[in-house]
């Protein structure tokens, strides 16, 4: 008998419980692809030419994406301008991708967020001949590289220059690739060029290297730094590219933007979180070669920014630097910390739905085994309204036969121990009943009166 009432206790709980976790399970993982989908394995980034720093860059976060089983696509492109369109175009595919300061803001291209800035990009003015150079307002009337048209360092160099009151109105404006700059100075057949490009950039170092090609040192840099609070003031020292050429002859005094890492705002936040730690991993430390012009104005520890001027910052790379990686991500796997990160936040918008679910379970429970005992009162009400019906003697006693049928399966009801005082009471009105059929058996005018 205990044998018995195990199965169908075990029984009627599956039956409640398996449909309740269906639902429940349903429900959690409806939220996991709706609510917070799991990120792809694939992270896009734009970059620039292969060989270009901004290529050098991804090539280098590459590892971080490795190690935690995704894997980095990098991207060639025109450079930062073509990494915005990029960026602002859904259907591209891309994800991330490397801008120069100046270009645009948040403003001007809204639904893109910054992970930070990595590096300088110091704007280098170099002149030609052997006069003295040193404010931009002194280039009206010249013949002026500002880039190839549509690029970084054109966008940026006709910001200055039309700050200065130098326009194409008063000075001829020349669209040459960067490259060419060396050539074209060094032959006169222009009087300055603009370019935005690391230090260790080829066409800067021949520059440094060209005899009769200056390197224009900004007087007024701090008033650009306040005008333009994407720049900053840097100093180029005395000798410090090549001591024994002695280049720079003079301290020079620069002024720089700096490279953007921007993301899609809807790039998946675990994947911006892992970008934000391969930025850390790459930039917080300077290159080991002691040698790299790269690491002429980086100081340790100052990239990446977590500040931008332009873009607001994604807040799951303000975590990583304030706090370093994700509390899970440190001790266990990537996907299985993204997994676990992902359950709990569909959990929080899933509990109004869970919690009232899991009280009713019981309430079903409940519900299942009355619904066995109210079956009998059924048939006891529907034996009873039967008998009174019988015409003959035989006929009620025949209803006794039924009874003993009701009976019998009454006895056999399995039921907890909670609801065994409705069993009980149950059988007292099977009783009831029998006392009944027996008394209009005996004596059916009685019964009939």
């Amino acid at each position: 008998m205990r044998s018995k009432f195990a199965r169908f206790q075990t029984r009627e709980l599956l039956l409640v419980v398996l449909p309740v976790l269906a639902v429940v399970l349903g429900a959690v993982w409806i939220a996991l692809r709706l609510v917070d989908p799991p990120p792809p394995r694939t992270f896009v980034v734009s970059a620039a030419t292969a060989g270009s720093p901004y290529y050098r860059y991804a090539e280098r976060y590459k590892a971080t994406f490795k190690r935690n089983g995704v894997d980095l696509e990098v991207r060639e492109s025109g450079g930062s301008l073509a990494n915005l369109k990029a960026l602002s175009d859904a259907a591209s595919g891309v994800h991330a991708g490397f801008v120069q300061g100046g270009l645009a803001s948040s403003k001007d291209t809204p639904g893109l967020l910054s992970v930070g800035r990595i590096a300088y990009e110091p704007l280098w003015v170099f002149y030609a001949g052997s006069g003295h150079l040193e404010r931009l307002t002194d280039l009206k009337g010249k013949r002026i590289l500002v880039g190839p048209a549509g690029g970084g360092t054109s966008g940026l160099a006709l910001r200055m220059l039309a700050a200065n009151g130098v326009t194409a109105e008063n000075a001829t404006l020349i669209n040459r690739e960067l490259p060419d700059y060396v050539d074209v100075l060094a032959k006169a057949e222009a009087d300055a060029g603009f370019l935005v490009l690391a230090p260790e950039a080829r066409t800067i170092q021949r520059l440094l290297r060209t005899p009769s090609v200056h390197l224009m040192s900004f007087a007024n840099a701090d008033a650009y730094t306040q005008r333009f609070p994407f720049l900053t003031r840097l100093v180029l020292r005395e000798g410090v590219v090549d001591f024994a050429a002695n280049i720079p002859p003079a301290d020079t005094t620069l002024i720089a933007t700096t490279t953007a890492v921007l993301v899609r705002e809807d790039a998946h936040r675990a994947l911006v979180n892992l970008l934000a730690q391969a930025l850390h991993e790459a930039h917080g430390q300077p290159v080991a070669d002691a040698g790299n012009e790269a690491q002429l104005f980086q100081r340790v520890g100052e990239f990446p920014m977590a500040n931008d001027p332009e873009f607001a910052l994604s807040e799951d790379a303000r975590r990583v630097y304030r706090s370093g990686p994700p509390v899970l991500q440190r001790y266990m796997p990537f996907w299985v910390a993204t997994m676990l990160d992902r359950l709990m936040v569909s959990l929080v918008v899933l509990l109004p739905i869970l919690i009232p679910l899991l009280r009713f379970a019981p309430q079903i429970y409940s519900w299942r085994i009355r619904r066995r005992i109210m079956y009998w009162y059924g048939e006891l009400k529907r034996l009873e309204a039967a008998a009174r019906s019988a015409s003959t003697r035989e006929a009620r006693a025949a209803k006794l036969g039924e009874l003993d049928r009701i009976e019998a399966a009454v006895d056999n009801i399995p039921v907890p121990l909670g609801f065994a005082d409705r069993l009980y009471e149950l059988r007292q009105h099977v009783e009831l009943t029998r006392r009944r059929l027996t008394a209009g058996a005996s004596h059916p005018a009685a019964a009939e009166g």
